[in-house]
């Protein structure tokens, strides 16, 4: 059977997601409950893929589907293409299968010529709309399908209002709106060199390639990369009739929540504007009027309205974000969606559900997007600092959080002032969907034109970046990079600070503190916990990173990396006099300076995860990173060692190695010289005495970690040395304690070997940030050159060290388990490289059986609720 490319709505439903994305398996759903939309079809996602297969063109058979299904479209609506008594106009909208706001292209309006805006101009008696459909199809026509860019209409608008004498698009009259489509054509023509499409169906066959394209365009694939959505996936194409907003002060259009998505709060929330269509809303032209007003304008239809939210809601059991038009004082239905929202808003509503009986504890816990709850736990301003400024400007808090920095204009600047460590405040007359990386540079967003539902404030909530939008206040000046607010003047570079929850804008910067975590965020944490079975520690170096991690839910420490230690005050001094020493007493004379400054770290780290495991790895950065470079440290290490400066420069040079990364490192230094394994041996263990005497309640295991090992015989040999040391101090101590012995496994080899090496290690922990670079043969350091280049060529869909390659170094670690776990049942194996704290990695630990995984204090909570969500969906 031939593949099926479009679907009516009438013939799709919700589950149809896959392959009528989420808009358009949602306008099917919204059309079988007999809710008012507008009818038409939808272009599969399967055509999308076919587009891109066939070289970006639309193959014959599915043109002639297209073709086929305009005919049924033509039949329900009763109207015609380029039909001269009764026309059928569209829109024509993208809908991928994840929500992807502002990120793909729409066109309103599509099939009119000159011929179809005389007729609907006389057959309505309402010429002014007529022209303005039409200037702004060739407006949208010429910039999504054509690519000739929205500013040279805009200007050629705002030339015209200033001629005119008028302020807003809404004065401009039949005229005007008719003199402004055709220097609108004549840029076309300028700008492409041909003539302004007449037949509608051409202009639909451009509208849907201009789609299908958009699928591929830079902000989509950044928001993709983001956002962990495929790009085999590709994007539904919605063809739908019009329902006009723009027909007169009996009109309108407008977009709505039925929860609030910034605070989560159960009302109705939304904007609106007479006389007006969607994109007007959306784009942030025109600042609209809240929701509530539209009750005012149009009482039955917001009536019915409500109504419509309520059902919607109920279907849906989520919060929905929803467009609709009000045409003659009738309402239609756009689009409903499961809206996007802050993750404040996301808890709460996740606890509201479960409380109002529409939701099962691990249903809510399965709604949240982990990487969301990063923003919970960022800074938030200091109270009394707030409270003691004065705010020199208020506009609509779009999207909580804090944020203070250095202005700066464009998205580009944000991105390159970020990139040399600047904290900067995005200010612009209004966001477009281009600006995704400046915004994502940003540590807040503030925008002079645009509502809660604008561009700005939907990406900004789904980024978790904190906006202020539509501040009418500013006085703009792009150009000059320079605005007024209330009198004063601000410049690129000059410092304000923005409150997302309140709208409130400060001039200079306001001091912040670390967030507090309770409520919602701990009943959700506490669902998360009952359901998960992967246990979640964090990788910690110093006690407070320990205890902040305790706080947040760590259940033990995966990773203490013990060199952090040895670069400060005084440690630093007695290390290098280690590396600079010629012989084993001059060595270990050195490191018995430190072995009391690390016990006391050791004993820390036991107080503060109290009783919970701690696994520390020993040194294993190669020795260059820890000499001095700077001429006046060479000149007093010399002194103090009492050799000269030449001598030194020499042990200097001798460390230098051509790929420190593979080179003298990890349980290589312990071969090499077995008394640093033994100083780190005598700390870690005195240490768990010392805790284990004071605390009889807790059971102190302390687990040492040998790093870098592709050989059994290397773990054979370094371990010998650690367990002979462990045991005479245990021996000495006259105490009774275990203790374990494992290995990192971060070479290939070593995950090819793990049989042999099981025998020896009490357990494994995957250091994937070395099996990374190692399984890819590059370095993490320098891939930033060559990764962008592998996006655009579609080589890889991300960065292999921020989400696991599950093919490869994925398969590797699944083999290490196969291997290992036969041979020692009671090998215990985590992971503790960055990937521990990426939703999608915890995922697939859960899928090939790790007891635990470690990452970062402030991932742990995302680590616990990706752990949760993988026992869920994989009972599911």
């Amino acid at each position: 059977m031939a593949k099926k490319y479009c679907y009516l709505f009438t013939e799709g439903n919700a589950t149809m997601r896959e392959l009528l994305g989420g808009k358009g398996a949602n306008l099917a759903e919204m059309t079988n409950i007999g809710l008012p939309v507008p009818q038409g079809f939808t272009i599969t996602t399967e055509a999308c893929t076919q587009y891109y297969e066939d070289g970006r063109t639309i193959n014959p058979d599915i043109m002639a589907e297209i073709n086929e299904y305009i005919g049924k479209m033509e039949e329900i609506t009763g109207k015609k293409f380029g039909d001269k008594e009764n026309p059928l106009l569209v829109s024509v909208r993208s809908g991928a299968r994840a929500s992807m706001p502002g990120m793909m292209d729409t066109i309103l309006n599509l099939g009119l010529n000159e011929d179809v805006v005389e007729v609907i101009a006389k057959k309505s008696g309402n010429a002014r709309w007529a022209w303005d459909c039409y200037r702004r199809f060739i407006q949208m026509y010429s910039d999504v399908v054509m690519e000739v860019g929205k500013k040279y209409f805009e200007e050629l608008i705002d030339k015209m209002k200033e001629e005119k004498g008028v302020t807003f698009d809404v004065e401009l009259t039949a005229d005007d709106l008719k003199e402004l489509a055709s220097q609108f054509k004549a840029e076309y023509k300028e700008k492409i060199g041909e003539d302004f499409p007449s037949d509608p169906k051409e202009q639909l066959m451009g509208a849907v390639k201009a789609v299908f394209r958009s699928w591929d365009n830079p902000r989509a694939n950044v928001y993709r990369r983001d956002n962990d959505i495929p790009y085999s996936w590709g994007t539904a194409v919605n063809v739908q009739s019009m329902a006009f907003g723009n027909m007169g002060d009996d009109c309108g259009t407008g977009v709505a929540f039925t929860r609030d998505p910034a605070t989560g709060e159960k009302k109705l929330m939304g904007e609106f504007l007479i006389n007006a269509q969607g994109e007007d809303v959306v784009a942030g032209v025109r600042t609209p009027m809240p929701i509530a007003k539209m009750e005012e304008e149009f009482p039955e239809a917001f009536a019915q309205f409500k109504e419509v939210c309520k059902l919607l809601e109920d279907h849906y059991r989520d919060m929905q974000d929803m467009e609709f038009t009000v045409e003659n004082k009738k309402l239609y239905m756009l689009q409903t969606r499961n809206g996007k929202r802050t993750a404040q808003a996301a808890l709460k509503i996740a606890c509201d559900l479960v409380d109002e009986g529409m939701r099962t504890e691990k249903e809510a816990v399965a709604m949240i997007d982990p990487r969301n709850l990063d923003t919970l736990l960022h800074p938030q301003f200091d109270v009394a600092a707030l409270k003691a400024a004065t705010p020199m400007g208020k506009a609509l808090g779009a999207s909580p959080g804090a944020a203070a920095g250095k202005i700066v204009f464009s998205a580009d600047d944000a991105k390159e002032w970020a990139a040399r460590g600047e904290k900067v405040v995005l200010v612009r007359l209004e966001t477009s969907p281009e600006d995704i990386e400046g915004m994502k540079a940003a540590q807040g967003i503030l925008t002079v034109r645009g509502g809660m539902t604008s561009h700005a404030a939907v990406v900004a909530r789904g980024m978790g970046t904190c906006c202020v939008s539509g501040c009418g206040d500013i006085a703009m000046d792009e150009e000059n990079k320079k605005f007024t607010l209330n009198g004063k003047e601000y410049h690129e570079g000059d410092t304000i600070s923005l409150d997302g929850s309140t709208g409130n804008i400060y001039d200079g910067i306001i001091p912040t503190v670390d967030a507090s975590i309770a409520g919602e965020f701990g009943r959700i944490m506490s669902w998360a916990d009952k359901y998960r079975t992967l246990k979640v520690r964090t990788n910690a170096d110093t006690p407070a990173d320990a205890k902040k991690a305790k706080e947040l839910g760590a259940e033990g420490i995966g990773l203490c990396r013990t060199e952090h230690m040895f670069f400060e005050g005084n440690r630093i001094d007695a290390f290098r006099e280690m590396i600079c020493a010629d012989t084993v007493e001059e060595r270990e004379a050195a490191l018995n300076k430190i072995l009391p400054m690390q016990q006391g770290d050791f004993e820390q780290l036991y107080e503060a995860l109290e009783g919970n495991p701690v696994t520390i790895r020993f040194l294993d950065p190669p020795l260059h990173e820890f000499v001095p470079t700077e001429e006046e440290d060479i000149e007093l290490l010399a002194k103090a060692q009492g050799k000269s400066v030449e001598a030194i420069k020499d042990i200097i040079n001798g460390l230098h190695e051509a790929n420190p990364m593979m080179g003298h490192r990890g349980c290589r230094l312990a071969v090499t010289y077995p008394e640093i394994a033994k100083m780190q041996t005598k700390a870690v263990i005195r240490a768990a005495i010392n805790v284990q005497k004071a605390h009889a309640d807790w059971t102190i295991v302390p687990e040492i970690m040998i790093p870098l090992i592709g050989d059994i015989k290397e773990l054979k040999y370094v371990k010998k040395v650690v367990v002979e040391t462990a045991d005479a101090e245990i021996a000495a101590a006259g105490i009774e304690l275990k203790y374990e012995v494992g290995t990192m496994i971060e070479i290939p080899r070593a995950a090819l070997t793990a049989d042999e090496i099981a025998n020896e290690a009490d357990f494994f922990c995957f250091g994937t940030n070395d099996l990374t670079q190692l399984t890819f043969g590059f370095s993490r350091d320098d891939a930033g050159k060559f990764l962008d280049a592998y996006y655009d060529a579609k080589i890889f869909e991300n960065d292999p060290f921020a989400k696991i390659d599950q093919k490869g170094v994925g398969k590797l670690m699944e083999t290490a388990i196969k291997l290992g776990k036969p041979v020692n049942p009671k090998l215990h194996i985590g992971i503790c490289g960055e990937h521990g704290g990426d939703p999608s990695s915890v995922e697939f630990c859960h899928k090939i059986g790790l007891d635990y995984v470690s990452c970062s204090p402030f991932r742990v909570p995302i680590a616990r609720l990706a752990a949760a969500q993988a026992k869920i969906n994989e009972e599911n």
